[in-house]
């Protein structure tokens, strides 16, 4: 894979720091963390694409009667709304699947949730599923003989974005972190999954107990679409540009090889934590038919057209280009523009173009993360002077709240009951006709380093339903608003009072939020 060019030189952000340390520290929980490395010579591995869309099983049954109702161009949607939603349907599907299932995702952590997602795939490859994962290299540390006894594992390949060449001793990696930034700070961010060629889930959620709110800290209040019929095709598509770029490696060029006396043992370990992991109580920990569900829910889904949205991986670099989609989309609104994202830097393009929304006469509303919400302060630190701007051109803004009155309902799952919540959601709605969910911030890193998707989808029913959804995070019992008054002085006011500056959960909080101010903009 060349590298000599790729982006320009910046550092990991802070949370993908974080990342790598969690990572560590988890890595013992599945067994077998042996060191290996990368083969000296890459062997890519040849083209290969997605199966044909099933023409068996409930999932092609209900696409095919959507499109047969409505036009092969149509899907039924839903939003994914709570955290445990997030986690129910992904099980739904995984456990519906007859033919093929490809998952994409930045973040796999094994946790509860990260186990008991893998424990399905790998029952589904053993019923005869063809399964492909494409996982970002950034936290997968210590796992390369589960990686390698997965790659060996019928019906299944295993493949890694942008791998590390050392595998073993963090000096090491430190070492090839400074010989090779440019390479390594480029990271997949995107969160995919489609089965049989006929369902798709797109959206902003990683892999993990936080995003499935099922960490006793924090969880994050994150949102999915779910897709059955033509989104599928598309999701296809996107897939199989990244499985068959330069940028992804076959786990087939790790050194170490596969190990069954190991691989037993793992799955053994896997089976025993899905079993009696106290988060999982409420879920259903092991395969079964979702027929009656499946039924019901179809009958529930939202008609409308898609169209997915991704950076593509180029031989050298990343064609960046969901940022300028999500602006364009942005400029279709006439009246009403609502925008929820998680981390917003958004500089001074991004401010000119929001007020020339406002000055058309669109109502323009933003809801991001507060202080006191945030789970990496410095995106807060270079966030900060750009509040003024924002309520300046126009914009009504919206910081959440760390104890939404929503934690307990929608973003912790029970038996959870987690200190404080963030946001990590990335959606937009235009004129309660046009959505977009996907994986994109509105932040330096996702507009110039990171591989990022989405989805654009017409539908009015499906708008309305995510409008709902962003002004119910938006009230005051979830959200402050910050406003400002004729002296340019920022205030934020919830359901229970207003307060002169910013809200934190604790003192550290504001001075890691001072000192982090010091660090360069684009670094997060």
């Amino acid at each position: 894979m060349k590298n000599s060019s790729i982006l320009t030189r910046k550092l990991l952000t802070g949370r993908q720091t974080i990342n790598v340390v969690a990572s560590l520290v988890l890595a013992a929980l599945v067994g077998g963390c042996n060191s290996a490395s990368l083969k000296k010579d890459i062997m890519q591995a040849p083209p290969s694409y997605a199966e044909a869309p099933a023409t068996q099983g409930l999932l092609a049954e209900i696409a095919t009667k959507i499109q047969a109702e409505h036009g092969n161009e149509y899907s039924g949607f839903r939003i994914l709304d709570s955290s445990y939603e997030g986690l129910y349907y992904r099980l739904l599907l995984i456990d519906s699947a007859v033919s093929s299932l490809d998952i994409q995702t930045y973040l796999w952590y094994p946790d509860a949730s990260g186990q008991m997602i893998l424990e399905r795939v790998i029952r589904a490859a053993k019923r005869g599923v063809n399964v492909r994962l494409i996982v970002d290299d950034l936290i997968l540390h210590g796992h390369d003989q589960l990686i390698a006894n997965l790659q060996a594992e019928p019906n299944i390949e295993f493949r890694m974005f942008n791998p590390w060449k050392e595998r073993g001793s963090m000096a090491g990696r430190a070492g090839e972190m400074i010989a090779e930034m440019e390479r390594l700070n480029t990271r997949m961010h995107d969160k995919l999954m489609i089965v049989d060629g006929r369902a798709a889930v797109i959206g902003g959620r990683n892999i993990g107990d936080h995003y499935f709110g099922l960490n006793h800290i924090y969880n994050f209040h994150d949102t999915d679409l779910l897709g059955v019929g033509h989104i599928a095709s598309q999701a296809n598509r996107t897939f199989d540009k990244f499985w068959n770029s330069e940028w992804v490696v076959s786990a087939d060029n790790l050194t170490i090889e596969p190990d069954q006396k190991t691989a037993r043992k793992q799955w053994k370990s896997l089976q025993a934590h899905t079993a009696t992991a106290p988060e999982l109580e409420k879920l259903p920990r092991l395969p079964r038919d979702w027929s009656a569900e499946l039924r019901e829910y179809a009958a529930e889904f939202r008609i409308g057209r898609s169209k997915i949205v991704y950076d593509e991986t180029q031989t050298e670099q990343i064609d960046q280009r969901v940022l300028s989609s999500m602006f364009n989309f942005f400029n279709t609104a006439q009246r009403e523009l609502l925008i929820m994202n998680a981390y917003i830097i958004p500089a001074q393009n991004g401010i000119d173009a929001m007020q020339a929304l406002t000055e058309r006469g669109v109502k323009v509303s933003i809801l991001t993360n507060s202080l006191a919400s945030h789970d990496v302060p410095a995106v807060n630190s270079h966030y900060e002077p750009w509040r003024d701007d924002l309520i300046r051109a126009g914009v009504n803004l919206y910081e959440m709240r760390s104890d939404p009155a929503i934690k307990s309902t929608v973003i912790d799952a029970p038996p959870v009951d987690s200190e404080f919540s963030g946001l990590h959601s990335k959606c937009a709605v235009a004129d309660r006709r046009y959505v977009f969910i996907g994986s994109m911030n509105l932040d330096p890193r996702s507009s110039k380093i990171n591989t990022e998707m989405g989805a654009f989808v017409d539908s009015p029913e499906l708008a309305e339903d995510m409008a709902e959804i962003i002004q119910r995070d938006m009230s005051e019992a979830n959200a402050w608003h910050v406003q400002m008054d004729e002296n340019g002085a920022l205030s934020w006011r919830d359901d229970k009072e207003t307060l002169t500056k910013q809200p934190a959960r604790n003192g550290m909080q504001r001075v890691m939020n001072v000192i982090l101010k010091l660090g360069p903009k684009n670094l997060y």
